[in-house]
């Protein structure tokens, strides 16, 4: 990795490779390690700059020629439940969640790794034995926890990795059982994130980055209304 050094921070270029997203496409991100006296305040300022977090890095895209990953985040106490979002909760009315400690559980990692199996069969996280998942869910610097689903019958449905921020909560990485697709258990963890960040008095959920040319990506603008950071700071998403 090539370091580039700025004033007070060191931040790293990573080498080009396969975009996950675009086809033809070759990423690169600028890191950072989340470090020093006051890594939670390091990770605010850096996510309203459009960072995200990896364990105890952060990292944005800075591809040469492609600025498609555009950071998005959703305003909760504007947020409006429509009609396809209330039948979304309502398939999902026996799950209940709550908020534990971030700790890497082998119940949780088993249904991670089925999910992974399912949903991401060709990725590079498939091979992720329990030690990596461990890393991933216990290495962090900064305020975390895990969201934790159960069915009525007390079975796992889902699991979300979340920052604590000072202005809302950041949805980290997320998984689900493969076999609950039909009740959209994807939108569900992001809806009920949505409604807990505004319990809280949180004004954001941070969703990561809005790809409108991936399919994999591009629905994070269904959470309206929504703020995209753009060369002149944080706007509101036109439809």
């Amino acid at each position: 990795m090539k370091r580039v050094e700025i004033p007070s921070r060191f931040f790293f270029s990573t080498p080009p490779a396969p975009c996950p997203y675009l086809e033809n496409k070759l990423e690169r991100k600028v890191v950072t390690l989340l470090a020093g006296e006051d890594p939670d305040g390091l990770h605010n300022t850096l996510s309203l700059a459009g960072f995200r977090r990896s364990q105890d890095l952060a990292y944005r895209p800075a591809c040469d020629g492609c600025s498609a990953c555009i950071p998005i985040r959703v305003r909760t106490q504007d947020f409006r439940l429509g009609k396809s979002f209330r039948r979304v909760l309502k398939a999902n009315a026996d799950v209940s969640g709550m908020t534990v400690a971030s700790r890497a559980l082998g119940e949780h990692y088993e249904l991670f790794h089925r999910y992974l199996l399912s949903r991401h069969a060709n990725g590079g996280m498939v091979d992720m034995d329990f030690g990596d998942y461990r890393a991933m869910v216990e290495e962090s610097p900064v305020q975390s926890s895990l969201s934790e689903f159960r069915k009525a019958d007390g079975s796992l449905y889902a699991v979300g990795l979340i920052d604590t921020m000072e202005d809302g909560l950041s949805l980290v990485y997320s998984f689900f059982d493969p076999e609950e697709e039909r009740r959209s258990p994807g939108s569900f963890l992001i809806l009920w994130h949505i409604l807990e960040a505004r319990r809280r008095g949180l004004p954001y959920v941070y969703l990561g980055y809005w790809i409108r040319e991936s399919r994999k990506m591009s629905y994070k603008q269904r959470y309206a209304p929504a703020e995209v950071l753009t060369r002149n700071g944080w706007e509101t998403l036109q439809s």
